[in-house]
């Protein structure tokens, strides 16, 4: 009996160890761009150009792979691509790809690597997936990713693109496509709370905002995010009143609640730094350690009537979960804040906010509107923590994936911080948007307005 079970531990070793070796196969036809039956096609590929001639690129393959550059138009377009075959539906695949640039000014708007997967040979979406990249490294460029094909895909479009190179070109070195292990979800409990105390003080608000805690821990989730100023709302306090350095005794006690509950806590205070006073929000860890604070930038006249001083960074902390970054209440009622904390990595934007996420009303557009629009324009999780209106959790497509509905308390949901859902034409908005942006054309907002 025992050597039929080793025989069958043998048996299935070397069935997985085969299957392995079948999995890292390569799918790429010529993956190095040697030339075809002309120097400017390498063999297994095809070139696009745009319709208008005129603007196309100049491609060429080389001993050292192919290039492509625009000699007589900076905004030239142009790549190569293949079909791949041996593409299976629910499968993973890693894909690579390393150029070497020459001159081109801002690679990561000019260069992209494009996943396209095909059903009979015809798209399943028309913008595919843009594959993570590129990394810059000792003159080189650096793509690496790995997709999940849909389900009901059984082909892929393999697309190498430049645009726009600005006088500069790009060397195509190689390119890979090959089974991989799936990446996997990566999932996070998300929580907001809704609490808006009454005839309390400050005191007896860090106590019931500690309850607030602590009920997050009891529902097993990663963060929680708790009101702006959770000292003063309800307390008939001031900044004056309530105002202390960060670390002080109001941040060691949240931290304390943090610890003891093993979570991830966003929190709004009111920061004293020698004679200033910010409103601040923190983040406090697992263990309970400051892992980062966020100075409200933008204020009302309610805050700088006060003496407030705004902040002047837009800082995205590292969790074990993924990029998270903070907005204080004011700073929604402007697009730019969100913008450069997507632009930094952040996957997740808390909002503690004393103002509101109301609906709409009227045709009005109010909070909840403004919150939803915030997520879907950069791609992020939103999660406001409010005192009139709803505390939300907000997916990168603007759905309201729990929200408090007038009750008090924390309300969460589990979100998948590795899921790419796209757009209906335009694809995947977090790795395609950032690279249409036209930074060149936007410098009116840092000019002072008439």
């Amino acid at each position: 009996m025992g050597k039929r079970i080793l025989f069958c531990v043998a048996l299935v070793i070397c069935l997985v160890s085969l299957t392995f070796r079948a999995d890292a196969q390569e799918l790429v036809s010529n993956p190095t761009f040697e030339a075809g039956q002309t120097a400017k096609v390498p063999a297994g590929w095809s070139v696009w150009e745009p319709v208008w001639e005129k603007a196309a690129c100049r491609i060429g393959c080389v001993d050292e792979g192919l290039l492509i550059d625009g000699p007589s138009d900076p905004y030239a377009v142009g790549g190569i691509v293949q079909d791949i075959e041996g593409i299976k539906g629910g499968q993973a695949y890693a894909v690579k790809a390393v150029c070497r640039l020459r001159d081109v000014p801002m690679p990561y708007y000019s260069l992209i690597v494009r996943m396209s997967w095909t059903r009979g040979g015809k798209l399943v979406h028309p913008a595919g997936m843009l594959v993570r990249g590129p990394i810059l490294e000792d003159g080189q460029a650096r793509f690496d990713d790995v997709l999940v094909v849909p389900e009901d895909a059984d082909g892929a479009r393999l697309s190498l693109e430049v645009k726009w190179p600005r006088g500069g070109s790009v060397l195509w070195k190689s390119v890979s496509v090959r089974p991989a292990p799936s990446p996997g979800p990566r999932k996070v409990k998300v929580g907001t709370v809704f609490l808006r105390p009454r005839n309390s003080t400050p005191q007896n608000n860090l106590k019931l905002w500690s309850e607030q805690i602590d009920a997050a821990g009891k529902l097993g989730l990663d963060i929680v995010c708790l009101g702006e100023t959770i000292t003063i709302v309800g307390a008939s306090a001031t900044v004056k009143d309530c105002a202390e350095p960060i670390p002080g005794p109001v941040s060691e006690a949240l931290s304390d609640a943090a610890r003891r509950n093993n979570i991830w806590v966003v929190a709004g205070l009111s920061e004293l730094v020698g004679d200033v006073v910010y409103n601040t929000a923190v983040l406090l860890d697992r263990k309970g350690r400051l892992a980062g604070k966020y100075r409200k930038v933008h204020l009302p006249r309610e805050e700088w009537k006060n003496g407030v001083r705004p902040g002047h960074e837009y800082p995205v902390f590292h969790t074990d979960f993924g990029k998270v970054a903070i907005q204080i209440c004011y700073d929604w009622f402007f697009p730019e804040a969100a913008a450069i904390f997507a632009l930094q990595g952040a996957e997740i934007i808390f909002a503690p906010t004393w103002g509101n996420t109301l609906p709409d009303k009227d045709g009005r557009v109010d909070g909840e509107s403004t919150f939803r629009v915030r997520a879907r324009d950069n791609g992020v999780y939103m999660v406001p923590s409010v005192y009139d209106g709803n505390s939300m959790v907000i997916d990168p497509m603007g759905r309201i994936l729990a929200s408090n509905q007038g009750k008090q308390g924390v309300f969460w949901a589990e979100v998948d911080l590795n899921k790419r859902e796209s757009l209906q034409w335009v694809g995947y908005w977090r790795s395609i948007g950032p690279r249409h942006r036209m930074p060149q054309t936007y410098g009116a907002l840092s000019e002072s307005s008439q």
